[in-house]
């Protein structure tokens, strides 16, 4: 493995080493005793893997993230998938001893071969400095993939018919389209002592100033110092994410909202409405006429209450911290943090990244850590998998990729709507009460067998149907 953390794998490969993590107990392989779920390959042993024509990027994770990924990749994506892999390693461990220059890697390695899948990742505080004996406090690696590929967010829930919503008037999908450049995830933030002046500064070029603005004074004495921040976005970049949210919206027949604060924010945000409406107006303002579809530019606190009222149904493009935010808030009306998928697609839609719109489930891998039983909802990881590979194919024009691409994500709905789901599903289900009870959820391994259980039946039939991309 080269200093950056990455190789090129044909799958089944042996996993960079998990030194870092701690070992658990083995699961219990004695076919002699009862279990509700078997995976045993038997329907499709006989069929041929479906071959990847080019090759997909995986970054890997941390924590519990991690393991669970591990575990899609060998009983999901392996044993039925003839596929190289350009694999790069963005755990904390391997982030650290690349100064992060595994993920810039990582990043090109996107950009290069255009279709991605990756788990979630630690972004590191003062507590996780100190956990890891990091160097320093590294940036967000979502944050960099998102400033390098430039490209724009879609969050949207993955919609199970017997998971209760607790926004039950939302019925249909809210898209969420987060700008993945700029703003606070680009921003120079700054501790300033007493007695300071901070100030704006223009300069050309050459170095000339063009403006200058004083920000604030800030007072003399012990408690008279504080925090500044300066954020910016550029024209291109917005420009680039409207074309990306107008195109979303027309091709999944969606209307359009994009919310800011122009009211407080005249010129920042002021220039967010103004792009947004002009290419409006120019490029697609007859196209949504004719697809029926509407587009408005609202405020955000009356965006927030309006999509609370709503029945869902609508794409809402927003700036990259409120995108943060409110894609949290969705993802849980809608039932589940863990029934979200994430998506990152450039401007021209030919680049795509998915990944679990999760953490990496600290609490969980504690548990792990100690061989302790876990029920991890894992349902976000593979359908990354599943979007990265139908993005894979669709690129490559692979029929039988896409084929099994949608029935990976399917298997992981039809296994919960059969009713078996992992412990935060069947708590949301049947209530606090029942749902802990064990005999009403899956382990973290129980549930991915048994999406390997329901996958291997729709594989069946697509290798009866469509054997010509087969090896």
């Amino acid at each position: 493995m080269s200093i950056s953390g990455c190789f090129v794998q044909d799958c089944p490969r042996v996993p960079w080493s998990l030194s870092h993590l701690s070992p658990r107990r083995e699961r219990d392989t004695d076919t002699s005793k009862p279990r509700e779920i078997r995976a045993t390959m038997s329907n499709v042993r006989c069929l041929p893997r479906i071959r990847v024509r080019n090759p997909l990027v995986e970054l890997d994770g941390d924590e519990q993230a991690r393991v669970i990924w591990h575990q899609i990749k060998k009983q999901l994506i392996e044993p039925y998938l003839d596929l190289n892999i350009v694999y790069f390693d963005l755990g904390l461990p391997v982030r650290d001893a690349t100064n992060d220059g595994v993920t810039l890697d990582a990043a090109r390695a996107v950009q290069q071969h255009r279709a991605a899948v990756k788990a979630a990742t630690i972004t590191p505080d003062e507590a996780r400095v100190q956990e890891f004996n990091l160097k320093r406090m590294y940036p967000s690696p979502n944050g960099t993939l998102r400033n390098i590929l430039n490209g724009t967010v879609f969050r949207e829930p993955i919609l199970v018919n017997n998971v209760p919503r607790l926004v039950p008037g939302w019925q249909k999908p809210i898209v969420i389209a987060r700008h993945g450049f700029g703003d606070q995830y680009k921003a120079q933030d700054v501790r300033v002592p007493p007695a300071s002046r901070v100030e704006l500064c223009i300069l050309t070029a050459d170095g000339k100033e063009i403006e200058r603005r004083e920000v604030h004074r800030f007072a003399a004495g012990e408690h008279g110092g504080g925090v500044a921040l300066a954020m910016f976005n550029t024209d291109e970049s917005i420009r680039n994410f409207g074309k990306s949210c107008f195109e979303f919206a027309l091709k999944r027949k969606l209307p359009m909202y994009l919310s800011t604060k122009n009211t407080i924010l005249k010129a920042y945000d002021g220039r967010w409405r103004d792009i947004f409406q002009e290419l409006y107006d120019r490029d697609y303002k007859e196209r949504f006429a004719q697809a029926s579809l509407g587009y408005e530019h609202r405020l955000i606190d009356d965006m927030v209450a309006q999509a609370l009222k709503s029945a869902g149904g609508f794409l809402w493009a927003c700036k990259n911290y409120d995108g943060d935010v409110q894609s949290d808030i969705v993802a849980q009306g809608y039932g589940s943090l863990g029934l979200m998928s994430s998506v990152l697609l450039t401007p021209d839609g030919n680049t795509l990244l998915a990944e679990a719109a999760h953490g990496t489930v600290t609490r969980h891998y504690r548990l792990h850590q100690q061989g302790k039983e876990t029920s991890t909802n894992s349902v976000a990881s593979i359908v990354a998998w599943a979007r990265g590979l139908a993005h894979r194919a669709t690129l490559d024009e692979t029929p039988d990729v896409l084929q099994f691409a949608e029935a990976l994500e399917r298997s992981c709905i039809e296994v919960i709507q059969g009713g078996k789901m992992t412990k935060d599903l069947s708590i949301a289900v049947l209530g606090p009460e029942l749902g802990c009870k064990r005999e009403n959820y899956l382990t973290t391994e129980e549930f991915i067998d048994a999406v390997q259980e329901q996958l291997e039946t729709h594989l069946v039939s697509i290798g009866q149907k469509s054997p010509q991309q087969r090896i």
